[in-house]
């Protein structure tokens, strides 16, 4: 990320009221993986996507998604698009946050 970058955590994605003191480990990035669905081809038919090919996933476009980080379940959201510098940006709103407390 370059200076004067926005972080994709910036603005309404931050916690509003962190009542933990600030750590070093708190600014290290961790990698968010969004999971919009599943597809599941049969080899024949894998071998014969191409560029331009549609894979069919699961889902629909109005389903919630799941967040992870690593292989942990962390919350479930919406799909959104948000408009930045003119151009649109794919974008996740939270609808529930999973309490990393109770074992899954």
């Amino acid at each position: 990320m370059t200076t004067g970058e926005q972080s994709p955590m910036d603005d309404a994605a931050q916690p509003r009221d962190t009542a933990e003191p600030a750590t070093p480990f708190t600014s290290v990035p961790i990698e968010i993986t969004v999971s919009v669905g599943r597809a599941r081809p049969l080899v024949r038919d894998l071998l014969k996507l191409a560029e331009g090919s549609v894979l069919t996933l699961d889902k629909r476009l109005e389903d919630p998604v799941e967040l992870f980080v690593g292989d942990r379940l962390i919350g479930i959201g919406v799909l959104e698009v948000q408009e930045s510098d003119g151009h649109n940006q794919l974008a996740v709103r939270l609808t529930e946050v999973v309490d990393l407390n109770v074992p899954r």
